[in-house]
């Protein structure tokens, strides 16, 4: 099952002024990397005051949908529990991350679109 919200990732056509702006709001730029190996496509982690969740500002035009990266307790898990509904569009299977653990990416029936991270 679900555990909490880790981070939301929403889409900006301007990375810096958006960096900027949720600056104003008390949000403190936590780290920086790019979503492919060209590095063409930015991705910003902004942190909220409390440390305990993020922003995240891509600017990929090809994904310009918010994404949800929710912790489960064991992806592989989940993703066999679910893969059968065919109402549930895997977008990524399982796959493993740098910190030793798993991803998954789907998209639930009403078109929302779940990171889901954990072991």
């Amino acid at each position: 099952m679900w555990k909490k919200i880790e981070c939301l990732a929403i889409y900006t056509d301007d990375i810096d002024k958006s960096v900027l702006f949720y600056q104003s709001l008390g949000l403190t730029k936590a780290w920086e990397t790019y979503q492919d190996e060209g590095k063409e496509w930015s991705l910003v982690g902004m942190r909220f005051p409390d440390g305990n969740s993020e922003l995240v500002l891509k600017n990929n035009p090809n994904l310009n949908f918010a994404e949800i990266e929710i912790v489960v307790e064991n992806v592989r898990e989940f993703y066999e529990r679910l893969k059968t509904n065919p109402e549930v569009e895997w977008i990524r299977s399982p796959f493993p991350n740098s910190l030793g653990g798993h991803v998954a990416v789907m998209k639930a029936p009403d078109g929302n679109v779940f990171v889901l991270v954990g072991n």
